[in-house]
């Protein structure tokens, strides 16, 4: 595979030992690294991941890989977009000064690859039940990035809400050295969170994907006006959901924010999730909501 051309400033390593090679050298010179996995196709909130790490490292690694273990057999692995030379581009505008783009597959699993990382609990409710192995290969795929990159920070999006809470649990339970931050959700003007996988909605199929955030807000509203039985939001927001065309509801729930379990009242800061088939592309999204005494 021949590598894309690099923006000024920009340098893109296909093996793990150009990257290890990279940062011995930062190192060496007392730099601190932030790294942004991707699995490319990158948008404005991806950028906002490489401008937080910007701001507090000297050296910005980010990845580009589309990693095979976590599409199930029926998903878009094969159609995920690939878009390195744009990707770059952003990369490049965002501040980051790495990407490793391994020159396949192989490189990450070469022959007779057989380990693998599950985050037991976190990793089978919600997506996980869903997409039964997802997270595994989630886990398994951070977990080698960050032993190749070896970042002081790694920085990943809201909207994964569930990945992060299970990055972080990994962090915590293998005593791991690397700080995880979570940057906001961007959002469309209209509210529709930023994703890779919003690029495959029709115009009618982009319209009906805002009930995902509207479903969201209206939790938001319900726990302000003084809703706290959470059973009674959730069926609130699968009923904006079910009146809105072209939109399948998977879940629409309020969880516990850091053990993701489902709550019954409202009592301390939550989570609200939700996640949809739009057409024949599935979304998530979430919030954070606090009842107005909660901090």
């Amino acid at each position: 595979m021949a590598a894309a051309p690099s923006p000024p400033g920009l340098e893109i390593a296909t093996t793990v030992a150009e990257v290890r090679n990279r940062v011995q050298a930062v190192r060496r010179a007392g730099g601190k690294i932030g790294f942004v996995p991707t699995m490319g196709a990158l948008h404005a909130g991806h950028a906002s991941l490489m401008q937080a790490a910007a701001a507090e490292c000297d050296f910005v690694i980010a990845s580009i890989f589309v990693n095979p273990t976590q599409f199930g057999p029926q998903e878009d692995f094969t159609r995920y977009p690939r878009t390195l030379e744009a990707d770059a581009a952003l990369c490049q505008q965002a501040g980051a000064h790495l990407i490793f783009h391994p020159a396949s597959p192989e490189i990450i699993y070469p022959a007779g690859f057989c380990t693998s990382v599950e985050v037991a609990g976190l990793s089978t409710m919600w997506e996980g039940k869903t997409r039964p192995g997802h997270f595994r290969g989630v886990a398994t795929v951070v977990l080698k990035l960050f032993n190749i990159v070896a970042p002081d920070l790694a920085y990943f999006g809201q909207k994964d809400y569930q990945q992060q809470a299970i990055i972080r649990r990994m962090i915590a339970d293998l005593e791991l050295p690397v700080t995880l931050r979570v940057c906001p959700i961007v959002r469309e003007p209209a509210g529709l969170a930023l994703s890779s996988r919003n690029a495959y909605l029709t115009a009618d199929e982009h319209q009906s994907a805002l009930a995902l955030s509207q479903s969201l807000e209206l939790a938001r509203q319900q726990v302000a006006g003084g809703e706290r039985h959470a059973a009674v939001i959730s069926r609130q927001m699968c009923e904006l959901l079910a009146a809105t065309p072209l939109v399948e509801t998977d879940y629409a729930t309020l969880a516990d924010p850091d053990t993701l379990e489902e709550v019954a009242e409202v009592t301390s800061k939550v989570v609200a999730l939700v996640a949809a088939r739009v057409g024949n592309t599935r979304l998530i999204d979430n919030l954070l909501i606090s009842p107005p005494t909660a901090t």
